[in-house]
């Protein structure tokens, strides 16, 4: 029993030494050169839909039949499932804008 308590102590040392002894990883994103489509409501969507969806994710929705009604959905989405704080006199527009852009 003492063995495997022995074992175990010298396996853990072991492993926090190793983990200390690693090299940092570092890395870079990439920047984002995409960029919403100018359009009016654009400052309105930047705010609320940029703080957490890049252009290049609104950019690559499917296409659809009602451009509008499919917006309206996604926003409405965003707010009661996901919790956006968008307030209600920017969904209109929100949803003007891109159903109109994309």
């Amino acid at each position: 029993m003492q063995r495997i308590v022995l074992l175990a102590m010298t396996l853990a040392v072991a492993a926090l030494m190793g983990s200390s002894l690693a090299a940092p990883v570092n890395y870079k994103t990439p920047d984002e050169v995409a960029a919403f489509k100018p359009g009016p409501n654009l400052e309105v969507v930047q705010g609320n839909c940029g703080a957490c969806h890049s252009s290049d994710y609104v950019a690559t929705q499917p296409p659809m039949k009602d451009k509008r009604a499919f917006w309206q959905a996604e926003v409405t989405k965003m707010i009661k499932v996901y919790g956006a704080p968008i307030d209600d006199a920017d969904i209109g527009k929100i949803v003007d804008y891109l159903a109109a852009t994309y």
